[in-house]
């Protein structure tokens, strides 16, 4: 029927991993919506392997970047470990022809749902856990996340935090915003910020807000200096 788990030694070879006890991974494939019970689901399995990812991810976080502090830390684990992110492992994996589910699910395409596929990949990772220990499940996760790693998908920081942080390392003042212009309606205006940093020339932009305005303003300054995420 729609919903096999399919071929489990072609999955096994997607995740670099043979199971010992092959009945972990098929629960960490089964969807409350296809069993009998809560427990007869991957729920419990998801729970642990999200635990595991969260460990393995700040490990190599930790170890990758020792220039990091806590807050640019957890930025980037949260940008690695977020739904979108599992979801999108889920789905290089193929977990989405492997996952059983109920019918009314499948009827509803849950294959091609992001919260069931991330929940998935926290699935298989906790049964990778249980079957072979923490370092089997981190040879797994690092293939997969290391490569994501280098290259967030996503800004680390907002425009006028990555200004602040950059202008105060090289012992500079606090950027300056100045609102210069409003125009439109007054249900609908537009304003122009500039920022100033000392020794350089400003920046201006325009947004539907003053804190938008300002965010396009500290952009703007940091694309036309060529400043990046540098540790990125």
């Amino acid at each position: 029927m729609a919903g096999k788990l399919g071929d489990i030694a072609a999955l096994e070879a997607s995740l670099g991993h043979q199971f010992a006890n092959r009945g972990l991974v098929q629960l960490a494939l089964t969807h409350v919506s296809a069993s009998a019970a809560r427990h007869d689901s991957y729920q419990r399995l998801e729970f642990l392997g999200d635990r595991v990812l969260g460990l393995v991810v700040a490990e190599m976080l930790y170890d990758n970047f020792p220039a990091a502090d806590e807050g640019e830390l957890s930025r980037r684990l949260a940008d690695l470990v977020r739904r979108e992110s599992c979801a999108e492992v889920a789905r290089e994996w193929g977990l989405e022809s492997h996952v059983r589910l109920g019918d009314s699910e499948r009827q509803a395409r849950g294959t091609a749902k992001d919260a069931i596929l991330a929940d998935a990949c926290e699935s298989v990772i906790g049964a990778i856990f249980l079957d072979a220990g923490y370092e089997a499940a981190k040879t797994v996760i690092s293939h997969v996340f290391a490569p994501r790693m280098r290259t967030p998908r996503r800004p680390l920081r907002d425009p006028k935090t990555a200004l602040q942080e950059w202008a105060q390392a090289r012992g500079l003042e606090t950027p300056l915003y100045r609102e210069t212009g409003r125009t439109g309606p007054h249900h609908a205006p537009e304003f122009t910020v500039e920022v100033a940093v000392a020794g350089f020339a400003p920046a201006a932009a325009k947004g539907s807000s003053k804190r938008s305005a300002e965010q396009a303003a500290a952009l703007a300054f940091l694309s036309r200096e060529g400043i990046g995420d540098e540790r990125a």
